[in-house]
């Protein structure tokens, strides 16, 4: 979603197949940037990241990827910024960390955690949100987007700074 959001504000599409994954190539924050959504299943992210590092013979590819991921070990609405760092026990950075040999990538990870307990993770990390939740997600996906220019235009570090430290000012309503 945050993907699609980051490109339709940038005014390009990503639809090119590409390395198992849809591709789109365009200018952020002054930047050229490539967004990829990898069609892999999530804990083989790293094939396709590692075919497109190789296909485009990247020198430091490491140095220029920034992974987006959702977590539902943090809270729904809480967005959290890291220059490196382990996968956390997420399994789509294990492969991509796995695949490329190295943990020192920007990703940011966004909290999905409901307020509620749930009995299948798996699912309801590939369910839809609900209706009612719209709201809150778009208001997720901003911030996000926020972040990601604030990454690509001010650096990581001070990304970090602005982002990490916010509150999650957002509720589920689930």
């Amino acid at each position: 979603m945050l993907i699609d959001k980051l490109a339709g504000e940038a005014g390009f599409d990503v639809k090119v197949r590409e390395c198992q994954s849809r591709v789109g190539r365009g200018e952020i924050e002054g930047r050229t940037v490539k967004l990829v959504k990898p069609q892999t299943y999530m804990n083989l992210s790293g094939e396709a990241v590692t075919c497109l590092f190789a296909k485009h013979k990247l020198a430091e590819p490491a140095e220029k990827l920034i992974v987006i991921s959702d977590d539902l070990a943090l809270p729904f609405g809480k967005i959290r910024i890291r220059a490196k760092g382990s996968a956390g026990g997420h399994n789509g950075l294990k492969s991509i960390i796995g695949a490329i040999g190295t943990n020192e990538f920007t990703r940011l990870r966004i909290g999905i955690q409901p307020e509620h307990p749930i009995s299948d993770s798996k699912r309801f990390v590939l369910d839809s949100f609900p209706g009612a939740t719209r709201p809150a997600v778009e208001e997720v996906l901003e911030r996000s987007v926020e972040a990601i220019r604030s990454i690509l235009r001010d650096g990581v570090l001070k990304a970090m700074t602005e982002y990490n430290r916010e509150e999650s000012k957002v509720k589920s309503n689930e």
